[in-house]
């Protein structure tokens, strides 16, 4: 793969059983991303783009075809080879921002660091830094219940730009924020991908990320319909 892409597939395809139907959640996709996109995968709920974005993530595997992310083709890779993979090379964003009720904002953002092995000092002054950027400082202790929907998205943020990720993969990270504080996370996130690179591929259908986007991609029924 060319070093300067950060995503390619080939004839991607997940199947889902319906019944006695087979369903194709993901069908025939090939496309490429380079790095240093912001891109946005859109469309109807049901047309794909939550799985596709869990394919690319190697959270799930796909049925046919192949996948490789920064080089390394996650579709030959085991099940702890993909785990790695995971750990080093992608960061999530999720909706429901995934948060440990028991850690401190801090505690959150550095727990793949933690998994990593990282050392504390190093953890803390990178998690500290990312906080100042995005206007966490001074939030580090305070545990999920005690901060806002817009605070707690952005300790999603900071963990997963936290290990310096090839690729971050957000999936509907505004749909449970009102306007201003989804506008102000964008903000953060453009500001990530133009200073430092970042890649990022969002799968949404809120028109704020779309507008953003520098390459949109819309999917109907598993299959790219559109793309520019």
């Amino acid at each position: 793969m060319p070093d300067e892409l950060a995503v390619r597939t080939e004839s991607i395809r997940k199947i889902y059983q319906s019944g006695d139907q087979s369903v194709a959640a993901v069908d025939g996709i090939s496309f490429e991303v380079h790095k240093g996109e912001f891109s946005a995968i859109a469309g109807p709920s049901g047309s794909g783009k939550t799985t596709l974005l869990n394919l690319i993530g190697a959270l799930d595997e796909v049925d046919e075809g192949r996948i490789w992310v920064d080089g390394t083709e996650i579709t030959a890779l085991g099940r702890g080879e993909r785990a790695d993979l995971r750990k080093h090379k992608i960061g999530f964003i999720f909706q429901s921002y995934n948060l440990i009720e028991v850690l401190s904002a801090l505690e959150n953002a550095e727990f793949i660091l933690l998994l990593q092995g990282v050392d504390p000092a190093e953890r803390q002054r990178r998690v500290r830094a990312i906080f100042e950027r995005i206007g966490l400082d001074g939030l580090e202790d305070r545990r999920p219940h005690q901060l806002s929907g817009g605070q707690q998205q952005r300790v999603a943020i900071a963990r997963a730009i936290a290990t310096q990720p090839a690729l971050i993969l957000a999936d509907e990270p505004t749909a449970n924020l009102d306007s201003a504080t989804g506008a102000a996370l964008l903000d953060v996130m453009e500001e990530l991908n133009r200073d430092l690179g970042t890649t990022f591929i969002f799968s949404t259908h809120d028109p704020r990320v779309m507008e953003r986007a520098t390459r949109l991609i819309r999917l109907v029924d598993g299959r790219i319909v559109e793309d520019h």
